[in-house]
C-alpha cells in the first residue's frame, strides 16, 4: 500500500538530487476516446511532444512525465480497451497498483462502453480507495443538444453503476480544429484538485489577476517540487521530523534567490513574525503529533503515514505560497499584514489538502 502512495521517482530540482513523489493519473478508455489528446490539452504540449515523451511501462501501457525537464506528474495510458486480441488484465493490474487517480475517458458518440465499464468495476472492486473522474469527450460530435444530453446520461449511468458511486463528470471538446475548451478543462482541473491536489495544482490553467499572482506562476513549479519532496519524506517515521523542515528551509532559500531577496536570519524572523505566532505554534504541535502517530504499529505505517505525507505536502505548498507573497511584497517595498499572510497561507493549504477537498 505504501509503495502505491509514494509512486517514487528520481528527479533533480535545482541541482539537488531528491527522491520525489510523482502523482500518477491513469487514463482508461477505448482506442479513439481521446486519451492522448486529453494529455495534450491538460499540459499544453503538442501531439509530437506527447508522442515522443511516452515511454513503455508495461507490455502494452505507456507513461508520460510532465513537465519533461522536471517531472511533477505522471500520466499512464493503457492500450485501447476492446481491441481485437488484446487481454488487458495484466496491464490493468499493473497500472492500478501504481496509480493515484483514474480518468475514465469515453467518447459521447460511442454508446458501446461495456469493456470500459467492466474494467472500471474490476478496478474499484480491487482498490476501493481509487478516486475516479469520468471524462466525456467529443461534445462537438453531437450537435443536437438533446441527443448530447441523452448520451451523457446513458454513459454516466453505466459508469456510476460500475463504480458503485456517483462519479464527478466532465464533458468537453478535444477536436484540434476547435478552440481549446477552456471551460471543460477548468472543470476537470477543479475535480483533479479534489481527488489529487498535487496534479490539480500543476495542471490548473493560469488565472492570475494581479502582478503578484502573475509572478508566482513563474515559481509555482518550484514550490510544488519541494512540496513533493516533503510528501515523500513525510511518510517515513522519525525521518520526517528533520527532513520536512530541512526541505522547507531549502525551499525558502530558493524562493528568496528567485525573488531577489536574500533569505537570512533577519528576513526569516520578519516572515515568521508576520505569519503570526499562532500559525507557527499550531504547525509545530500538529507536526509533532503526526510524527508520533507514524510510530504506532500497523495504523501508523499505513493510514497515519499517508495522512502525514499529505499534510506535509499541503503545509509545504502553503508555506511556499505565503513566502512567495511575502517576498514579492518585500521586493516591492511593502510588507503584508499578518492577516493578509494568514489568508494566503490558509487558502493555499485548503487548496492543496486532500482533507479540505
Amino acid at each position: 500500500m505504501l509503495n502505491k502512495i509514494l509512486g517514487r521517482s528520481k528527479s533533480q530540482p535545482f541541482d539537488q538530487t531528491d527522491e520525489v513523489v510523482l502523482p500518477v493519473v491513469w487514463l482508461l478508455g477505448k482506442t479513439g476516446a481521446g486519451k492522448s489528446s486529453l494529455v495534450c490539452a491538460l499540459t499544453d504540449q503538442s501531439d509530437v511532444e506527447i508522442g515522443n515523451g511516452f515511454k513503455s511501462c508495461t507490455r502494452s501501457a505507456n507513461s508520460y512525465d510532465f513537465p519533461p525537464e522536471l517531472p511533477l506528474v505522471r500520466f499512464l495510458d493503457t492500450r485501447g480497451l476492446g481491441e481485437a486480441g488484446y487481454d488487458p488484465a495484466q496491464d490493468l493490474e499493473a497500472c492500478r497498483d501504481r496509480s493515484h487517480a483514474l480518468l475514465v475517458v469515453c467518447r459521447l458518440n460511442d454508446p458501446v462502453q461495456g469493456m470500459v465499464a467492466d474494467a472500471l468495476a474490476d478496478i474499484v472492486r480491487q482498490d476501493k480507495s481509487m478516486r475516479a473522474i469520468l471524462v466525456l469527450t467529443g461534445k462537438d460530435l453531437i450537435t443536437d443538444l438533446d441527443a448530447q444530453e441523452r448520451a451523457r446520461r446513458a454513459i454516466t449511468a453505466q459508469m456510476n453503476r460500475a463504480a458503485r458511486q456517483e462519479l464527478p463528470v466532465v464533458t468537453l471538446t478535444l477536436a484540434p480544429s476547435e478552440a481549446k475548451d477552456v471551460e471543460g478543462l477548468d472543470e476537470l482541473s477543479r475535480h483533479l484538485l479534489g481527488v489529487l491536489p498535487a496534479a490539480g495544482l500543476l495542471l490548473e490553467k493560469n488565472r492570475a489577476s494581479d502582478a503578484e499572482q502573475i509572478e508566482f506562476q513563474n515559481h509555482k513549479r518550484c514550490v510544488l517540487s519541494y512540496a513533493s519532496v516533503a510528501l515523500t519524506t513525510g511518510v517515513a517515521p522519525v525521518v520526517g521530523i528533520a527532513a520536512v523542515p530541512a526541505t522547507q528551509l531549502k525551499m525558502l532559500h530558493e524562493l528568496g534567490r528567485r525573488y531577489g531577496v536574500k533569505w537570512d536570519r533577519r528576513i526569516g524572523v520578519a516572515f515568521l513574525s508576520t505569519m503570526g505566532l499562532g500559525i507557527g505554534a499550531r504547525y509545530a504541535t500538529n507536526f509533532a503529533l503526526r510524527e508520533i502517530t507514524k510510530l504506532v504499529p500497523v495504523y501508523g505505517q499505513t493510514v497515519g503515514a499517508a495522512t502525514a505525507g499529505a499534510i506535509s505536502f499541503a503545509s509545504t505548498y502553503a508555506l511556499g505560497r505565503a513566502a512567495s507573497y511575502f517576498l514579492f511584497r518585500k521586493a516591492n517595498g511593502s510588507l503584508p499584514s499578518e492577516d493578509e499572510l494568514r489568508k494566503v497561507y490558509q487558502r493555499a493549504f485548503n487548496r492543496s489538502s486532500d482533507e479540505a477537498n
